[in-house]
């Protein structure tokens, strides 16, 4: 696959993904696929590990591994964002 196919599928992916997480609106077009490729990446290892099967290319069912590969990245990285901020907003009791 080339760059170009990456990009799109990976921007594609990372834009579903932020939609579905619920993060459509924090996002631009640069961190979708950033999100969207790395979820490619991820995706592609698990279903690879589950079913044989992983990313094979510019179809649906890579569109579909690279989705749920960005939405698991998306929540483990909601997490972390949650852990720090709620370290952050406690007050300080003296």
């Amino acid at each position: 696959m080339g760059i170009i196919t990456w990009i799109v599928l990976g921007a594609l992916a990372g834009w579903i993904a932020s939609m579905i997480v619920g993060k459509n609106s924090e996002m631009g077009a640069f961190a979708n696929v950033c999100i969207g490729v790395a979820g490619a990446f991820i995706g592609g290892f698990i279903f690879n590990m589950i079913t044989g099967v992983g990313f094979t290319g510019f179809n649906i069912w890579s569109l579909v591994v690279a989705t749920i590969g960005s939405i698991i990245l998306l929540l483990i990285i909601n997490l972390f964002q949650k852990t720090k901020h709620d370290h952050v907003d406690q007050p300080i009791n003296r």
